[in-house]
Formats: C-alpha cells, sequence, structure tokens
C-alpha cells in the first residue's frame, strides 16, 4: 500500500452509506498494511460507522489526532458495561472484568498497586538480564536443527521467560499459560472455551498466590499477596491481575518480536541497518517505527460516549459507541510522512500510537520496548544469514487474522 494520492482533509463525517463490517480483512499480499476498506476510510472521513457482530454500528476514528483527543477525554468509558460500548465479541460476565477495562478513579487505584515493576528505571535494570535470556535462546538456536519455527523456538520463550521471572511464575508452566492464553485471545473462539481458558488461569494464578501467601518471594505475584493481606485487594481481583499481566506479559511481545523479523525479511534493506550497526539510538528508533509500522493490536481501542462530546466539527452522542482504529492512525500522513514505508531511521515514529493513549495505555510498554531493542539488536547481527525457510515467501505465511493480537502462526527460518 502507497500514500500516495491520500487526502489529507477528509470530511468530517460520513454516515450517508451502508455500514462495513469490523473487524475488516487484511489484503492478502499485504500483510503488513491496515486493510485496505480501513485504508479507503480515513480518507473518506473522519467518522464513520462500522457494523459489529452484534450489529451496533458505533464511530470509527480514522485520524491520528482526533483519537488522542478521545482517549485523553474523560467523557468516554473504557467499561464495557457502559451503554453504547462497542463490544469485541460476547460478554461472558463480570468475573473476567480486568482493570485496565475499568474508569478512574478505580482504574487508577488498582493500576498503581502494579506500575512499580514498570517504571523505566526499575525495567532498564532488567537489561543485562533480558540480554541473557536472549543470548542463551540464541545459542540454542545456533546449536539446534534447521529450519526451526522462530515463533516457538524464540519470540514465544523470550518474553515467557522474562514475564515469568517478574511475576514469579514457574517458567515449568509456560506450555499451560500459553495454550489457555492463545484460547483467550482468539475471536472466533467458541466464548464458553474462552472462559473455561480464563477460569483455568485464574485458578492457576490463584493456587501460585497462595503458595506465595506461605513462602514470598521478590516478585510482583508476591507483592499482590500483600495487598491482599492488607485489605486493598480481593484475592480474586489480585488473580485476574496476574492472568493479565501474564497474558499480555508474553502473547503481544512474542508476536511482535515474530512479526517484526517478519517485516524485516520482507524489507531487507532496513534488516541490514540492523545486522550491520550496534548503534543504541538506530536499535531504539528502529523498534518504535516496527510498532507504528505494525502494530499488533489490529482490532481498537474501544470506548463509549458517557456525554456528548464536539470534536472536529462533530458531536458524538452519549450513549454511542467508538473505536479508535490505532493501526490506521500509525498511517495517518497529517502525522507521520510517507506513512505506509518502513523507516527504522524515522525521526519521529514514537509519537506513535501502539500502546495507546491516556490513562489507560499500556502498563508494560517500559518492558516491551526492552525486550524488542535487545532482540533487534542482537538476533540479526549474530544470525546474519536469517532467512526464511523453504520456497515460500512471506505472504505465505499463516497470519493470525482471527486473532485479538496480530501476528504469525509460525515463522520457518533458517540460515
Amino acid at each position: 500500500m502507497t500514500s500516495a494520492g491520500r487526502a489529507t482533509q477528509p470530511p468530517l463525517i460520513e454516515d450517508h452509506h451502508s455500514p462495513e463490517d469490523f473487524p475488516m480483512a487484511r489484503a492478502a499480499r499485504c500483510p503488513f498494511d491496515p486493510p485496505p476498506a480501513l485504508a479507503a476510510m480515513q480518507r473518506r472521513a473522519r467518522f464513520e460507522r462500522v457494523r459489529l457482530w452484534d450489529g451496533s454500528t458505533p464511530w470509527l476514528v480514522t485520524r491520528y489526532a482526533d483519537q488522542r483527543a478521545l482517549l485523553l477525554d474523560r467523557r468516554v468509558s473504557a467499561n464495557p458495561f457502559s451503554p453504547g460500548y462497542p463490544l469485541p465479541t460476547p460478554l461472558t460476565g463480570r468475573s473476567s472484568f480486568s482493570f485496565i477495562l475499568r474508569d478512574d478513579p478505580e482504574h487508577a487505584r488498582l493500576r498503581r498497586m502494579v506500575q512499580a515493576p514498570f517504571t523505566i528505571k526499575r525495567v532498564e535494570a532488567m537489561r543485562p538480564a533480558v540480554q541473557r535470556i536472549v543470548d542463551d535462546r540464541i545459542d540454542e538456536l545456533l546449536a539446534g536443527p534447521r529450519p526451526v519455527d522462530l515463533v516457538r523456538a524464540f519470540a514465544l520463550p523470550v518474553p515467557s521467560l522474562v514475564i515469568c521471572e517478574l511475576l514469579g511464575v514457574p517458567y515449568t508452566d509456560h506450555a499451560f499459560f500459553q495454550e489457555h492464553s492463545a484460547v483467550l485471545l482468539r475471536r472466533d473462539v467458541d466464548p464458553a472455551l474462552r472462559t473455561a481458558a480464563h477460569v483455568e488461569l485464574t485458578r492457576y494464578l490463584d493456587d501460585l498466590m497462595g503458595r506465595k501467601a506461605a513462602a514470598p518471594a521478590d516478585d510482583l505475584l508476591s507483592g499482590l499477596v500483600c495487598r491482599v493481606e492488607s485489605g486493598e485487594l480481593t484475592r480474586q481481583e489480585a488473580a485476574q491481575m496476574g492472568v493479565l499481566l501474564l497474558v499480555a506479559g508474553h502473547e503481544t511481545t512474542a508476536n511482535m518480536i515474530a512479526l517484526g523479523t517478519a517485516a524485516l525479511l520482507e524489507h531487507p534493506e532496513q534488516l541490514a541497518l540492523l545486522r550491520e550497526s550496534d548503534d543504541p539510538v538506530l536499535i531504539t528508533s528502529a523498534v518504535e517505527e516496527l510498532l507504528r509500522y505494525l502494530d499488533i493490536t489490529h482490532t481498537g481501542r474501544r470506548r463509549a460516549v458517557l456525554e456528548d462530546i464536539e470534536i472536529a466539527g462533530v458531536t458524538l452522542r452519549a450513549g454511542e459507541g467508538i473505536i479508535c482504529s490505532n493501526d490506521i492512525a500509525n498511517r495517518d500522513p497529517d502525522a507521520f510522512t510517507d506513512p505506509d514505508r518502513l523507516d527504522l531511521a524515522r525521526g519521529d515514529a514514537r509519537r506513535h500510537v501502539a500502546f495507546g493513549f491516556g490513562v489507560h495505555q499500556c502498563l508494560g510498554q517500559p518492558l516491551a520496548r526492552l525486550e524488542l531493542q535487545v532482540v533487534c539488536g542482537t538476533l540479526y547481527r549474530r544470525i546474519p544469514t536469517l532467512r526464511l525457510a523453504g520456497d515460500g515467501g512471506v505472504g505465505d505465511l499463516a497470519f493470525k487474522h482471527d486473532g485479538a493480537v496480530y501476528g504469525v502462526y509460525e515463522l520457518p527460518v533458517t540460515w
């Protein structure tokens, strides 16, 4: 997809034709780009209605500036029980009601209980440990058979090992939590199966915290146990926090590592920049550009309007739903020059909204950035001839079109 011919000042609103179904399909041969229909929508209007699985028709917000303004606005709610909230799948009850889907002040109260380990200073202190994990996995790759699935052999283990260390979860249980996490993140899974997976993960975290109550350690789950004992959290709230941090802490970064590698293999001139340089400035820039260009959270940030909002000459009414489609916001030509081009040296990529914006932006983004920086600064230099295995190209890979988090199911590589 190219940005040539894009209109930078679309009409404010388009509400005169039948809404298109959302999420939309990506083009088969352009798996790294937003869906063509979504790009066309951005050219048409800043706000346009879409149709969801339940027949509801929320507004889709196509522009970067409008999304940031709305995600900062306290007149919109992240609570899926708010009238008009655009649900991505059927609700399965309040038992799995994560704190990230609550509004302030309750959201802020709960978030503060787990944010300390994710501060930039605390995360930066983990860099040597993350470097050892990455180096160890690359050592195993180099000593093992070829070809190999980079997802299973590297992209999934690296963030799993890191988040297990941070939380205090035994990595020996990785097959269990990875399997159930994958079920939670499939959009097309039977709701009963999704509920069962969440119940199993919650039970697992609850049991683990019970053991930490008897023998606390220096980890995040032990800290949550202290919050329970002090009466600040219920045992169920603590277990649900554990589920969120465990699932988000490995699945998102794993998909980003694999998808980013696939994108770099498709853009060899960009891959060469990382392979031939150890400049930390370039590595940091490359990570931000990959986050902007790929944006694995591809079903949008969803909100309900609590009070009428006037924005850019448009009135969003109380009780209406909005979807901030961050993947298309990160391709907004008014925000990024030549946005459909992957440019690892892009100077302003960090302004992306891949981690969201406002009070609900991703808690774990410092850790994700660190892991991606270590991977980008290590993998391609240590395995300079890394390439796709087999006769197929990137377009032949199995992409997670059905996932709440976008990525590839497998990435067969050799060297």
